[in-house]
């Protein structure tokens, strides 16, 4: 579950950026850097959850629409405790 929301959270981060730069194109390929991702809210250290890059690939390309159709994600598992878009190719 919470694969989907981090999911829906990258998807938001890219509609952002498409609208602040202007892109009119269809986006081939976004790069994606994912530390351990900690969604917890509430605080405590043991709730956090290692995100699955399949079940996140899963989760984009179910939430992909219009210009992310045909998007190919590519995520990379690093070290850090967060998340960032690297690239996006159009």
């Amino acid at each position: 579950m919470h694969d989907f929301l981090l999911a829906k959270e990258i998807v938001d981060q890219i509609e952002e950026i498409v609208k602040k730069k202007d892109i009119n194109q269809k986006i081939k390929k976004v790069k994606i850097e994912l530390g351990q991702v900690a969604l917890s809210h509430d605080g405590f250290p043991e709730h956090t959850e290692d995100i699955s890059i399949e079940n996140l690939q899963f989760g984009l390309k179910s939430l992909a629409k219009n210009f992310l159709k045909e998007t190919e994600f590519e995520i990379e598992k690093v070290s850090g405790e967060n998340w960032k878009i690297v690239d996006i190719e159009v």
